[in-house]
């Protein structure tokens, strides 16, 4: 009898014209819906060079590549910049990592800078050369840069900017002191996608936290965007996941777009592995007592995070950031990692448990 139905039915889709991409995606479940469990490893072609031994819980050498999607990660998301100073972060780099990832069965999630380095609520600093060149030029620029990158990484999904919060591209994309061309500029990057995107590429805006959010997505709401996207760390966002999940189901609510948030971590320990001062480092800055800085205070954060998202109506995914910031350069380095206390592997390279919690995503 099973037999039966199930020869009905696809013979319905095929009937229907379903191609046998459409037909594999009928029987597996639509590929867009599946929830994303993303790690940020954008220095991972940097660290990879100084050849760290990863291990997994038994202390057995791993292929870190390989290790993170046998534990249930299926996007990487990674960050590229225009012309950075060295290779790391650059578009060479960022393609052939690109390419290597493809190859695994990794999406992408590509966060677009629009930046020779950082950006962030911080800085939004314009590219060296695109600097001192008229407005209306400045908007051709964003138009082609996101449409060769869109065209030559095809990423699955795609920042138009990074914790766009202040604007971006300063001064002429500055959120306050220019509003307008802000949102033209956004558009400019946005059109370019839409133009160009041959795999359906999701657009994110990136917001630095939850508090304001709902003044910054009004304000962009007239824009052609998919995801609404938000960075968690309590050090700099709040304590409250209460306040955190209110928002967001207020976001929801008044805006009816996804939801992601694109970054967040915690750390397993307040110690140090090298001689780079670390972001995080005091229990104030904590959320405690629930959530100490140990292996399973680290995996509990992120548990509830990961509950809180998949539960969310239009909850689509995590992002967990830093997660290969091990002390590659050494333990007396002072150009090290300022985040070794956060990755996903402990200061042996062994595998912390939070990594378990990607695998039930």
């Amino acid at each position: 009898m099973i037999e039966k139905i199930v020869l009905a039915f696809l013979t319905f889709l095929m009937l229907y014209g379903c191609s046998e991409n459409n037909l594999n995606q009928a029987l597996s479940g639509d590929i867009q819906s599946e929830f994303i469990s993303a790690v940020d490893i954008s220095s991972f072609p940097k660290i990879e060079l100084n050849n760290p031994v990863f291990k997994n819980t038994n202390g057995n050498t791993v292929s870190f590549l390989e290790f993170l999607k046998s534990k249930g990660i299926n996007t990487i998301r990674i960050r590229l910049w225009v012309n950075p100073i060295g290779q790391h972060s650059s578009f060479d780099e960022v393609k052939s990592f690109t390419e290597s990832l493809k190859s695994m069965g990794f999406n992408i999630y590509l966060a677009l800078h629009y930046s020779d380095t950082w950006a962030d609520p911080g800085q939004q600093i314009t590219p060296q050369d695109w600097q001192n060149i008229p407005y209306t030029a400045l908007k051709d620029v964003v138009y082609n840069y996101t449409k060769m990158v869109v065209q030559q990484i095809d990423p699955d999904i795609i920042q138009i900017g990074n914790e766009i919060n202040n604007g971006f591209l300063h001064p002429e994309g500055n959120i306050y002191s220019q509003p307008s061309q802000f949102i033209e500029l956004i558009n400019e990057g946005i059109r370019a996608v839409r133009d160009f995107s041959s795999s359906q590429t999701k657009i994110m805006l990136h917001f630095a936290g939850h508090q304001g959010s709902d003044v910054f997505f009004n304000f962009v709401s007239d824009l052609d965007y998919d995801i609404m996207g938000v960075s968690y760390y309590p050090i700099w966002h709040g304590k409250s996941l209460s306040k955190l999940e209110q928002n967001l189901i207020q976001l929801k609510a008044l805006y009816n777009k996804e939801i992601m948030i694109a970054e967040t971590a915690y750390p397993f320990t307040l110690g140090w592995n090298d001689w780079t001062n670390n972001i995080v480092g005091l229990e104030e800055q904590l959320i405690l007592p629930e959530y100490p800085a140990t292996p399973q205070g680290q995996k509990e954060f992120v548990k509830q995070l990961k509950t809180m998202i998949s539960n969310l109506e239009g909850g689509i995914g995590l992002s967990y950031w830093g997660a290969d910031l091990i002390a590659w350069n050494g333990p007396e380095s002072i150009e090290g990692s300022p985040w070794e206390n956060q990755a996903l592997f402990d200061f042996n390279n062994q595998v912390l448990p939070v990594l378990d919690v990607f695998e039930n995503l």
